[in-house]
């Protein structure tokens, strides 16, 4: 189970439950990712609502691997996610917020 004070959101892929976090690590390889871009125009992406599925998946891939997969973008290509796409996107936002906050009671 996933915990917020850790930082970890859930996602299920291929039926297994995977515990994602945005670590230190797992955020340097986002930033790779990204090239040119700063991570904090990927959160004011996600915090105006203008991000896309390449944000998307830049961000579960990151949180798979800091939360210890050893997967990359191809294989989540290729796996079913719980929720589709709509639950990629939840959990690559919460990921994005609890990497840089405390969690709340909302949490």
């Amino acid at each position: 189970m996933a915990n917020p004070w850790a930082g970890e959101v859930q996602l299920t892929l291929d039926g297994v439950a995977h515990d994602c976090r945005l670590t230190l690590g797992a955020l340097a390889e986002l930033e790779a990712t990204l090239a040119d871009e700063s991570l904090l125009a990927l959160v004011e992406r996600f915090e105006t609502g203008r991000f896309g599925t390449r944000d998307i998946l830049a961000v579960v891939v990151a949180g798979l691997r800091g939360g210890g997969w050893r997967g990359g973008a191809a294989d989540l290509l290729a796996a079913e996610i719980a929720g589709g796409p709509m639950e990629a996107a939840r959990v690559a936002a919460q990921l994005l917020a609890r990497a840089f906050r405390l969690p709340g009671p909302e949490a």
